[in-house]
C-alpha cells in the first residue's frame, strides 16, 4: 500500500510539472497580436484628423499597420519602429507626445503648474494664520 501512494504522489508531481512546461511553452500569439494593437494605437493615421492608425481603414493606416506588422515579425524593437515611422512621418504621427527634447517639457508643465498651485495655496493659507 505504502508504494502505491509513493508512486501516486511521484505521477502527481510529475503531471503537475508537465502541466506547468506546457503552459509556460503555450504560443506567443496573443501577445504579438496584443503588442502590434498597442503600436497601433499609439501612431495616428497619416491621413486621417486625430485617429489611430488602428482605428482608420483608410489607405495610408493600412499601410502603417502592414508596416507594424511586418517590423514585429521581423522582431524589430517598439521603440526601433516608432522611431522609423516618426522619421518618416515626422513626430505628429505619435499620438503621444515624445519623452525626450520639447516633448518632455509637454509632459513636465502640467506637473509644474499643480506644484506651483499648491505652493501658492499653501503660502496664501500660512499668511492667513
Amino acid at each position: 500500500m505504502r508504494t502505491l501512494i509513493g508512486s501516486f504522489k511521484f505521477w502527481a508531481v510529475v503531471m503537475i510539472l508537465l502541466a506547468g512546461l506546457a503552459f509556460m511553452q503555450r504560443p506567443h500569439g496573443d501577445e504579438t497580436k496584443l503588442r502590434i494593437q498597442h503600436l497601433e494605437q499609439l501612431v495616428k493615421c497619416p491621413s486621417c484628423e486625430n485617429l489611430s492608425a488602428y482605428n482608420s481603414n483608410s489607405t495610408s493606416a493600412i499601410a502603417v499597420r502592414n508596416y507594424i506588422v511586418a517590423e514585429v515579425a521581423r522582431g524589430a524593437s517598439d521603440t526601433k519602429i516608432l522611431t522609423t515611422l516618426e522619421s518618416q512621418y515626422g513626430p505628429s504621427i505619435l499620438l503621444s507626445p515624445a519623452t525626450g527634447g520639447l516633448g518632455s517639457l509637454l509632459w513636465i508643465t502640467p506637473v509644474l503648474v499643480v506644484v506651483l498651485l499648491i505652493a501658492t495655496f499653501l503660502n496664501l493659507r500660512r499668511k492667513k494664520s
